[in-house]
């Protein structure tokens, strides 16, 4: 009943894309993703990758994370935004962005860990 490592992998990827277009800098269109449209996200975590592709995936959606989140302006933080149907500001989205990584690290984590593989930074 729970997700596999390369599916939580797959599963931060698609938000690393679609936090950012959701505020309005777009994803690749290789991605499929809108910012606007869930199913987008849906459609593109049930790709088939394999493990080389799904690294590959992740560390560029960790890349379009960054680069958007520091285009961000400054004067923008505070702005209000409707995102997934909430209204809040894009510093709260940049912060609900981290707490989603750190959730899934967290989770990665208790996988290795329950299969007896000890996290290098540990």
């Amino acid at each position: 009943g729970v997700r596999s490592i390369g599916e939580v992998v797959v599963h931060v990827a698609a938000d690393n894309y679609l936090i950012p277009a959701a505020l309005g800098t777009p994803a690749d269109a290789s991605t499929g993703i809108k910012g606007d449209d869930y199913n987008t996200v849906l459609a593109y975590e049930k790709r088939t990758m394999n493990k080389a592709a799904a690294i590959a995936e992740l560390e560029k959606s960790f890349a379009f994370l960054k680069k958007s989140l520091s285009d961000t302006p400054t004067a923008r933080l505070g702005e209000s935004v409707s995102v997934f149907g909430s209204s809040m500001t894009p510093q709260k989205v940049w912060i609900l962005a981290t707490t989603h990584v750190h959730e899934h690290l967290g989770q990665l984590i208790a996988y290795a860990r329950s299969n007896g593989v000890k996290p290098p930074w540990s």
